[in-house]
């Protein structure tokens, strides 16, 4: 390298002129020379880089044109579909099969002539039922339930496709689990999910749940009992209701967010149950026990104690709660608080569809502009409050700009701000305020309903003080502008807001 830099270059003839003799005259430019040497030596260095990428991107120039003609020139062909039906004409004809599944019951053996190769590329539980089978046969013991539906199954691991109805969800999500075959379970578990609210004589989801339970499923079971809370008022008047087992019957009465109209039609509701299903007297009474009788007004109470024969059975069990709420309605919220814990759940609301307690608000065409509406509650279940009401106005924007990119002053935060990258809001506030809210706190609650699968039922439940902004998520996956919007029944929000008190201790009693 040393010895080409002290060279120079013939830019004519391409060749280096060896090393001249430098004269003393010349000593005093020795590092002038060098530099300038050393810059041409630099830049017949450069002018190599220059060609040889110019040729690098003129060659990539000429391979990606020729990429670009032939992906225009490029198309698919698929006969997937031509294969996968001669995939299934292969399992209806049993051409070529090399074993045979004999599938028993009790009562009778399905035979179905498969192919080894196909089975165990879709389930390691066959592969290895295979390699251990003394012969050309291979014998599956399976439930009633699930031979009836086997011919599916084996057709969906030849083809990848299945149609399901509500009453084979179970028997094919046990064989889907047994022989290993995930993503056939998981798509029935989305199956089952989104078909909660279907139509079937007896009912299917209180079944699912307890299937869900056996198998350890939380998110299936979690999806079932949370429809069955939110739409419980049309379960306790159908036949589904007799089905229901003594851990979920336990298990909805703990709950605060049942949708019902009343707390007396889930008591009469629980008083059908008892009877038709006889359970232990420990099953009774802890589910007489669950019922929040304080919600239950003085006249229907004494109607329950003197008439109801399930009350006159288990009255001792009970007697102490429906005392306390006696107490309740006779003196108001504030001495009550003073000398008992009123934050337990016999006085907390569940969400009751009651006009006393709140009022159903359809909005056509929610996108368009704001709208406001006014509604009357009474002001506590107490009887003490019974002929007092609060009226309550609400404000619903369909594109209301959140608090954290408000304006700072106050005098404009408090006026609603329409953007166009907003969100639906509702806020509900008292039109005056009273003395007699002390030691209350209004909780509100904003049902949406939708249709699915025919059927209107509660799509979803927001909880809230003033505001949906103190949510987050209120409708936050709801395209109001879409006409067929999940959220929407005939391009209209059908939204129900409910006021609950919740009572507060405000004086502890010296003992």
């Amino acid at each position: 390298m040393l010895s080409v830099l002290h060279k120079d270059w013939d830019r004519e003839t391409g060749h280096c002129i060896p090393n001249r003799k430098v004269d003393r005259s010349e000593k005093g430019n020795t590092g002038r020379n060098m530099v300038k040497l050393f810059g041409r030596s630099v830049i017949c260095l450069t002018d190599l880089c220059v060609v040889f990428s110019f040729l690098m991107v003129s060659a990539n120039g000429a391979a990606s044109k020729q990429e670009a003609v032939l992906e225009i020139t490029s198309a698919t062909i698929n006969h997937s579909m031509a294969l996968v039906q001669r995939m299934e004409a292969l399992l209806t004809h049993g051409n070529g099969s090399d074993v045979t599944l004999r599938v028993q019951t009790i009562d009778e053996v399905k035979v179905i002539q498969v192919h080894l190769l196909l089975l165990t590329l879709q389930s390691d539980v066959f592969e290895e039922l295979l390699q251990t089978r003394n012969s050309s046969a291979l014998v599956l013991r399976e439930s009633a339930e699930c031979a009836n539906v086997f011919d599916k199954f084996i057709r969906y691991l030849y083809t990848g496709d299945i149609t399901v109805r509500l009453n084979q969800a179970i028997a094919l999500h046990k064989l889907a689990s047994k022989y290993h075959v995930w993503d056939l379970q998981q798509g029935l578990t989305q199956y089952m999910t989104q078909h909660l609210s279907s139509d079937s004589p007896s009912g299917h989801v209180v079944g699912w749940y307890q299937y869900a339970m056996q198998i350890g499923d939380v998110t299936l079971q979690n999806s079932c009992l949370q429809y069955l809370s939110w739409n419980l008022s049309s379960v306790l008047q159908s036949a589904e209701w007799s089905s229901v087992g003594e851990e979920l019957l336990l298990s909805l009465l703990q709950r605060s967010d049942l949708v019902l109209q009343s707390e007396l039609e889930l008591y009469e509701a629980l008083e059908t149950w008892i009877n038709q299903n006889q359970p232990s007297t420990a099953t009774a009474e802890n589910a007489l026990k669950a019922i929040r009788y304080a919600m239950i007004s003085p006249q229907h109470l004494f109607h329950i104690q003197k008439k109801s024969s399930l009350m006159v059975k288990y009255y001792e069990s009970v007697r102490n709660m429906l005392f306390l709420a006696f107490q309740f309605h006779a003196a108001s919220p504030v001495q009550l608080a003073k000398y008992f814990d009123v934050n337990c759940s016999l006085f907390t609301p569940r969400n009751y569809l009651s006009s006393a307690w709140g009022s159903p608000w359809v909005i056509n065409n929610p996108t368009r502009d704001d709208r406001s509406f006014s509604f009357q509650t009474q002001l506590g279940p107490s009887g003490h409050d019974g002929n007092k009401r609060v009226t309550w106005n609400a404000l619903f924007s369909p594109r209301w700009l959140p608090l954290s990119v408000r304006s700072t002053y106050p005098e404009r935060s408090m006026q609603p701000t329409r953007t166009d990258g907003g969100r639906p809001r509702i806020i509900v506030t008292p039109a005056t305020s009273s003395p007699d809210f002390a030691g209350v706190s209004f909780q509100k609650t904003v049902i949406v309903s939708a249709r699915k699968q025919g059927k209107v039922v509660v799509r979803h439940v927001y909880n809230f003080h003033q505001s949906t902004e103190e949510v987050g998520d209120f409708l936050l996956d709801a395209d109001l502008q879409r006409r067929t919007s999940e959220y929407l029944i005939d391009s209209s929000l059908y939204l129900h807001i409910i006021v609950k008190p919740l009572y507060h201790s405000l004086i502890v009693a010296k003992k």
